[in-house]
């Protein structure tokens, strides 16, 4: 399965997100591959950052032909994670033609959601060609306890584009895991934060069916 994880407003947490669901991926037992298609190398960079093997591989392919070359890249693995660049360019749609799914990131502010106007546009264009084109949306970097918290899945609800019950909420933890090269799995093995990336790649995997 090939994700591709996309939205042209930057700071949704595009990158926590790809990284810890391939980690999640991986600890199932899987070939992961985690594509760094951001022109900003985020994922790369936290995979400097880390000392010791890696949970699964990561390679940057900022380039506008990953829907060319996905099959030759993601040769002998199980999944595909693609970390999307944060603004609609050929970049995005070769991204977005690359995946089985796109997972659309959105935190709880209205100009997320305003925003996720133009990756749906986008995907709803790349289903001329690929039909079978899945799409959901992910509330990340949620606030526990507020009303645009609690509000964002009806505003969500405007787009023909599922929104998954499974939500990320902030959490140091993340950073703190980043900071390191590391999955949360790896640094909080019983948290919340794990639960959460759990529950969205089980969703995942439910929706691509």
């Amino acid at each position: 399965m090939i994700i591709g994880i996309l939205n042209q407003k930057g700071g949704v947490g595009k990158t926590t997100l790809s990284v810890n669901l391939a980690a999640s991926f991986a600890l199932t037992g899987s070939r992961v591959l985690l594509i760094d298609a951001d022109p900003q190398g985020s994922a790369l960079d936290w995979a400097a950052a880390r000392a010791g093997e890696p949970l699964f591989s990561v390679v940057g392919f900022p380039r506008p032909t990953i829907h060319k070359e996905i099959s030759q890249l993601g040769q002998g693995y199980d999944h595909i994670v693609i970390d999307g660049p944060p603004r609609v360019t050929e970049l995005a749609r070769s991204a977005i033609m690359a995946s089985d799914m796109v997972l659309i990131p959105v935190q709880p502010s209205p100009y997320d959601i305003w925003a996720a106007d133009e990756v749906v546009k986008l995907i709803e264009e790349a289903r001329i060609y690929k039909e079978n084109l899945k799409s959901v949306f992910v509330i990340n970097r949620k606030i526990a306890n507020t009303a645009i918290g609690r509000d964002i899945g009806d505003a969500l609800s405007t787009y023909p584009v599922r929104v998954l019950t499974a939500t990320v909420t902030q959490r140091v933890v993340f950073a703190e895991a980043a900071a390191q090269g590391k999955a949360v799995h790896e640094i909080d093995s019983a948290g919340l934060a794990i639960a959460e990336i759990e529950e969205v790649r089980k969703e995942i995997m439910e929706a691509i069916k």
